[in-house]
């Protein structure tokens, strides 16, 4: 049974392995929950390494650390798993940028579903009306 929702994503994200190589320029979320996320990266990451991740888009951007749960191969990309090591002082950030992911994915929605093109804040202030009620609880 799985401990945490995943949820779809696309938002951009750098993954980094512990030796310090970049998996690729530009990494997509494909996956995000409050245990970890998956992403789909140019570069093979090994299972239990560590790696870093950042999140560029939001302001202030967003970094944490995790480690490789699985890598497996996705047509000539790869999906990798990671898994947040997350201390109690990070676990609220952790919380706001998963819905910071939510907002960013409905806006992006919007766009590709309905040519429906707003800002950030505004996508924010329409998904909270439509889905804040139903974000799981930390």
């Amino acid at each position: 049974m799985r401990e945490f929702i995943r949820h779809p994503s696309s938002i951009p994200v750098q993954l980094t392995k512990q030796d310090g190589d970049v998996t690729s320029e530009i990494n997509t979320l494909s996956n995000v929950s409050f245990g970890g996320v998956s992403c789909l990266c140019e570069k093979p990451v090994d299972k239990g390494s560590s790696v870093k991740m950042k999140v560029e888009c939001i302001d202030p951007g967003f970094e944490i650390n995790g480690r490789a749960v699985w890598c497996k191969p996705s047509n000539d990309i790869y999906e990798v798993a990671i898994e947040f090591i997350v201390s109690k002082n990070k676990m609220f950030l952790l919380r706001m940028v998963e819905q910071i992911c939510h907002i960013e994915h409905y806006r992006n929605e919007l766009i590709h579903n309905e040519g429906r093109e707003i800002t950030s804040e505004e996508a924010a202030i329409e998904w909270i009306e439509k889905h804040a009620g139903n974000f799981p609880e930390m």
